[in-house]
């Protein structure tokens, strides 16, 4: 059966039954349906003086066509440590329209190992996204209306920076002229408009702590320059309290259920390139009063996703992470070890031993944090045992297990023993987690110590432009911010096709994006897109409504 007919034919529990699996009183829920709720911030912030839970990170290998598995694999994780007795749920972001209708997917999982209502959660849920949208463009808005009635900020409309966004795949509005059309209509200027997962209101709203946090971030953006490149930021023309307002339903964290009915919080999805790419630090830090054990995901590989999991959101928020999942596929591995697309399912341990440099290099650099890892093999029907025996024995010499996980077939029972061996890493105090760099650390250095420490480059370079940007922004205060290094996802270079584990590369930055509301400095090397576009063959042609009045085709 395909995700969407395991999702649709399975039962689903009132959203209050899964809320008391956590304690959760009912007057805490604010229900959207039957199935989903939203918890109540007042409820949220009784719970400040309970102790917190183990932190559990699920990242991967890098990335390849034949896929790893994150998302599954942490909903999977979640039912495994339930099965076996712990009180356990997960935290994951919400998928993006865009995706949805293009050709990535959603972000519920697959197979027996979802979390639904997979059709809610992935087309519109409980708005979060419009809402986000909608006080990103309320920005957009007041920008130009404050130009039209005078400009007494003297805001130079050539160096306007923030963007207009739409929760969709529609590279038609990358590039825009806005404000055409006479007088009455404002100022024309160029404009564009990026994905609203891209929005810097989406890191805001998922690094927030509480409704106060928002709104200062808010009024931290920097939306433009005068003539003579002063910052102008959000607070100036008095976008913070409407923009907060459009936010106040949606900053709530969302309660839904795995398929085997335990609890996940699904909240913000922020790009895993140009920001942080994590669920909202609110919905973790509940989570932490609610359950023995949180499982949460981060973006990407774990250069990306991890690096960005444990410099910005773990430094902004103040988390400490107690256990690393990874996951690989002996598929990926193969891919990385030179084995093309086409041939994957054919035995070839040897190609797998290679790909697994790609694996070694990951379980040192988040063992560099100070957090144990346990390898996680999402395991396919055409992988050999000795395949399999290939990857424990490499993750063997790096001092961590390697557990075969089945869980997108047999649901929570496939990751008994993962579960099993994940507990033991977390309760074992053997975590010492700490971020890669100091706050004080200058924003070049910064970058160089990703590069070489995470990325194994040999060096960084940047044209004269760019090393201005870089002083402009240190010398303007800055420097004390985290560094968002915007790559491909597809190599530890910036080649997207140098698999395994290259070295003696060079990281070229090419511009430097400040996001002072959100908190850290964009880090732009090589082409980096902000406003995707629809494939040739749009998973939308597939999706419809049935005869039955469901949804057909979506996944």
């Amino acid at each position: 059966m395909s995700d969407i007919e395991i999702a649709q034919k399975a039962a689903i529990k009132p959203i209050q039954e899964i809320a008391d699996k956590i304690s959760i009183p009912q007057d805490a829920l604010i229900p959207y349906g039957k199935t989903k709720a939203k918890i109540d911030l007042d409820y949220i912030s009784t719970l400040k003086d309970k102790p917190d839970g183990k932190l559990i990170l699920v990242t991967a290998i890098t990335p390849t066509p034949a896929g790893e598995g994150k998302t599954t694999t942490s909903v999977g994780l979640t039912d495994g440590l339930n099965r076996i007795g712990k009180k356990a749920m997960v935290c994951l972001r919400e998928p993006s329209l865009g995706p949805c209708f293009g050709m990535k997917g959603g972000a519920a999982g697959g197979g027996y190992a979802q979390v639904i209502p997979m059709e809610d959660i992935n087309l519109h849920f409980t708005g979060d996204f419009h809402a986000i949208g909608a006080a990103n463009n309320l920005l957009s808005a007041l920008l130009d209306n404050h130009i039209h009635w005078g400009n007494k900020h003297e805001i130079d409309s050539r160096r306007i920076s923030w963007k207009r966004v739409v929760d969709m795949n529609d590279r038609a509005l990358r590039s825009i002229a806005c404000a055409l059309g006479g007088p009455g209509n404002g100022f024309p200027r160029e404009d564009g408009f990026d994905i609203t997962v891209a929005s810097e209101v989406m890191a805001i709203f998922c690094l927030a702590t509480d409704m106060d946090d928002l709104q200062a971030r808010l009024s931290r953006i920097v939306i433009g320059y005068t003539r003579d490149r002063k910052p102008i930021r959000a607070d100036a023309i008095l976008a913070p309290g409407p923009m907060a307002v459009l936010l106040k339903d949606a900053i709530a964290p969302n309660l839904v259920q795995t398929l085997e009915h335990n609890p996940a919080f699904i909240h913000g999805g922020p790009f895993a390139n140009i920001a942080h790419g994590c669920n909202s630090v609110l919905a973790t830090k509940t989570a932490l009063k609610l359950a023995d054990y949180v499982v949460t995901e981060a973006g990407f590989g774990a250069d990306l996703g991890a690096e960005k999991f444990f410099d910005i959101k773990c430094r902004s928020a103040g988390l400490k992470p107690d256990a690393v999942t990874i996951v690989a596929t002996v598929r990926a591995l193969k891919m990385h070890g030179g084995v093309g697309k086409d041939d994957l399912g054919s035995e070839n341990v040897e190609a797998v031993k290679a790909g697994c440099s790609n694996l070694a290099r990951h379980i040192e650099n988040v063992k560099s944090f100070g957090v144990p890892v346990v390898v996680a093999i999402n395991r396919f029907s055409a992988d050999t045992d000795a395949e399999m025996a290939a990857v424990r024995g490499v993750c063997a010499e790096k001092g961590v297990k390697a557990i075969d996980a089945t869980h997108w077939a047999d649901g929570g029972a496939g990751t008994e023993e993962l579960a099993r061996e994940v507990v033991a890493v977390a309760d074992s105090g053997e975590a010492n987690f700490s971020p890669l760099y100091p706050d004080d650390m200058p924003i070049w250095d910064k970058i160089k110590t990703v590069a070489t420490k995470i990325y194994r480059a040999d060096d960084i370079a940047a044209d004269q432009k760019t090393i201005n940007q870089i002083k402009d922004l240190q010398d303007g205060g800055f420097g004390n911010l985290p560094i968002c290094i915007a790559k491909t996802q597809y190599s530890f270079s910036t080649n997207p096709d140098m698999k395994g584990a290259p070295t003696g590369h060079v990281l070229n930055v090419r511009e430097v994006r400040l996001s002072a509301g959100a908190g850290f400095i964009v880090v732009v090397c090589g082409d980096i897109m902000t406003m995707p576009g629809l494939p040739r063959e749009p998973a939308a042609n597939r999706i419809k409504i049935g005869a039955s009045g469901q949804v057909e085709g979506l996944f």
